[in-house]
């Protein structure tokens, strides 16, 4: 009599999950937590950094040359990148926003409308949350380097001159449109719990060079300028 051979026991089925359902889980994350309160500080500085994750992908689409409306982090969002901000002593990496909105300020810095593109001639307004992307800002000291990159690629490089308490109802923002000015912005005091204070901590930055890599092609001194900020 011959054997019936045992049924083979069904080998579980692998799943693979891809990149762009990895990205979709982390959006979805992201807008959960936007509607849902949730106590603590925690999830601000996760949701934070979960969104760096969706912004490093859609920058990587702006090198790529994608204009700015078809790099959004994930397709319902009303930002995109327009630069990557870097402060090498900090080991700060950031992508920067279009916009300084709060829903921009919530993933990101964000670049204020109205003022100079980063990277290009005038003063270009970058603010950032204390607590969150922008809590290094108090480390900064005078003589420290910081870089943004553009769009195309090209890393502009800027040597921090001071910083300034300002007050957002009467601070003005003086442009510089015969070079590259940036003034990194945000709340103070640093460790303050009140977010309806008026008053402003701004570090400003002459540039210093174009770099690609880390070799300076080209460089020009702005001292002797002066910068205040009129935020919203």
């Amino acid at each position: 009599m011959s054997r019936v051979p045992a049924a083979a026991t069904p080998k579980p089925r692998k799943r693979f999950v891809t990149r762009k359902r990895v990205a979709l889980a982390f959006a979805a994350l992201l807008v959960a937590g936007s509607a849902v309160p949730l106590a603590g500080a925690g999830w601000i500085h996760a949701k934070a950094q979960l969104a760096q994750v969706l912004l490093e992908r859609s920058w990587q689409a702006r090198l790529a040359g994608v204009e700015e409306v078809g790099a959004k982090p994930w397709p319902w969002a009303d930002m995109a990148p327009v630069a990557r901000l870097q402060v090498p002593r900090l080991a700060v990496d950031q992508i920067v926003l279009a916009g300084a909105s709060g829903r921009s300020l919530a993933f990101g810095p964000g670049h204020l409308t109205g003022t100079a593109l980063p990277g290009e001639r005038g003063n270009s307004v970058i603010t950032g949350h204390r607590d969150t992307h922008f809590d290094f800002i108090g480390e900064l000291k005078t003589g420290d380097t910081f870089r943004l990159q553009r769009p195309d690629g090209t890393w502009v490089r800027y040597r921090v001159t001071g910083g300034e308490v300002v007050d957002a109802r009467t601070a003005q923002l003086v442009d510089t449109p015969d070079r590259s000015a940036v003034t990194l912005v945000t709340c103070w005091p640093f460790n303050s719990r009140d977010y309806n204070q008026p008053w402003r901590y701004a570090v400003f930055g002459e540039e210093i060079g174009e770099a690609i890599g880390e070799e300076i092609v080209k460089g020009y001194s702005t001292l002797g300028y002066r910068t205040v900020v009129l935020l919203p």
